[in-house]
């Protein structure tokens, strides 16, 4: 069996973009959506043990919590190959990883198909940016872009709170500070209070997890900061009811209030089956205006959708509208425009 390094130079090599440490089958990695086995046969708990121990030798990191908890997340680097972003846990009573591949270098946002309307996104000084989409749709990856435009056409202090950092950002005309959870500070909430006290211009975050941080963050917008942060969420009015519905009932007429005042802009995202092979995003984009606006104030989010449909004027497109022109461009086939459609009846219709 190869060495721990053996696989990750071979997840690397064949694009992959998360590698599978799981007792009872082989060492597997995900390649454009698709599992590949990378060794010959099942892997024991013993085997996958003497794999997680290479993890953490390379991480220089100490097993002791993982060990205890179950759980642990951290990132590391191999100088000349890439970062790796890894997620250790128990199973079956055995130990087990799943391990993402992260590029040294932030990714063009041409090359990985971000329209440049949700790149104009980075030019909004202040309020709440929202990025949506289920696990492993690119929203790390379109955050990251976003954050690299700002640090290249305007001067400030970027701040990321991250668990745990993936793409890294150097100096250019930005200062950049990039924290870790858990290694540079203590969690969500504690950080993103701290970091009202850090002069920030724009602070990225990596995760929406809970109350607590949807509060913090929702009030450091309303301070004249640019807060661009993810929920796993899919669309625009899921992203408005997830939010919502993390307060308690008797406080969320004040938020509904609140968050129509400094809510700015929702991408959400999801990756497709591409003809050429590999995957291509689809994207919504809304943007807040006057109507959006009192339909969130007036809890009449199911309206929204309508007025994205509607508002190409300002820059907004649907979900639909973006898989549409995907199939219109022949980059992805007319039954995935059909399966990954909010509509598959009306997007049947649009095809003919």
């Amino acid at each position: 069996m190869a060495d721990l390094r053996g696989y990750l130079e071979q997840a690397v090599t064949e694009g992959a973009s998360d590698l599978f440490v799981v007792a009872g089958g082989p060492v597997s990695c995900k390649r454009d959506g698709k599992l590949l086995r990378m060794s010959e046969g099942r892997v024991l708990p013993d085997d996958t043990a003497a794999l997680i121990k290479g993890i953490y030798t390379l991480a220089g990191r100490d097993e002791a919590g993982y060990l205890r908890d179950g759980d642990d997340d951290f990132s590391f680097a191999l100088p000349g190959l890439a970062r790796f972003r890894v997620s250790a846990y128990r199973q079956r009573g055995s130990l087990a990883a799943v391990i993402r591949v992260v590029a040294f270098e932030i990714p063009d946002y041409q090359a990985m198909g971000i329209p440049e309307g949700v790149m104009d996104v980075a030019g909004l000084t202040h309020g709440l940016v929202l990025v949506s989409g289920t696990a492993g749709s690119g929203k790390s990856t379109t955050q990251a872009c976003l954050i690299d435009r700002i640090n290249h056409t305007r001067e400030g202090h970027i701040i990321t709170l991250e668990d745990p950092i993936e793409f890294l950002h150097r100096d250019n005309r930005c200062i950049v500070s990039q924290r870790e959870i858990a290694i540079d500070t203590l969690d969500y909430p504690a950080a993103l209070r701290a970091c009202l006290r850090q002069a920030p211009d724009v602070i990225l975050l990596g995760e929406m997890r809970d109350y607590e941080t949807i509060r913090t963050a929702m009030t450091a917008s309303e301070t004249g900061h640019l807060v661009i942060a993810t929920l796993h969420t899919k669309g625009a009015v899921n992203t408005v009811d997830r939010i919502v519905d993390s307060f308690p009932p008797e406080q969320q007429a004040q938020v509904r209030i609140q968050l129509s005042m400094v809510l700015r802009s929702v991408i959400s995202q999801q990756l497709l089956p591409a003809t050429s092979g590999g995957l291509v995003p689809a994207f919504e984009l809304m943007h807040m205006n006057s109507a959006i606006r009192s339909m969130i104030r007036d809890s009449k989010n199911h309206q929204i959708d309508s007025v994205i449909q509607t508002s190409a004027n300002e820059g907004m497109f649907s979900m639909d509208q973006s898989i549409l022109k995907l199939w219109q461009e022949g980059r992805i086939a007319p039954e995935t425009a059909v399966d990954y459609a909010d509509n598959p009846e009306q997007m049947r219709r649009r095809m003919k």
